[in-house]
């Protein structure tokens, strides 16, 4: 896959990417991180946590998955919108991190 494939999700930046994200709060196990469709036509990643969306704990799991799968620190990753919301704009700072999610997602 290219990121071309998913320039609807992933977005580069000077120093870093912009994620489109579909928080899925509650779950029962970690799934691997997959690109789902949001409606009307749009696509986000979708990031599963055990934790739930009350007071914050699912968007602090969600940064905590994230720097995970990506190597980056906690630090590195912002919330930008949607912090009551499913779908979330979330940037993380760092080199190459378009390459990496695409390898994540194969």
């Amino acid at each position: 896959m290219t990121q071309d494939s998913y320039a609807d999700v992933i977005v580069s930046y000077q120093g870093g990417v912009r994620l489109t994200v579909r928080a899925k709060p509650g779950s029962t196990r970690m799934r691997t991180l997959k690109i789902v469709d949001i409606g009307d036509g749009k696509r986000a990643l979708e990031v599963s946590v055990a934790a739930q969306a009350q007071e914050g704990k699912a968007n602090r799991a969600i940064i905590e998955r994230l720097a995970d799968e990506l190597g980056v620190g906690k630090k590195d990753i912002t919330i930008r919108s949607g912090d009551t919301g499913r779908i979330k704009i979330v940037e993380v700072k760092g080199s190459d991190l378009a390459a990496t999610l695409l390898k994540k997602l194969g």
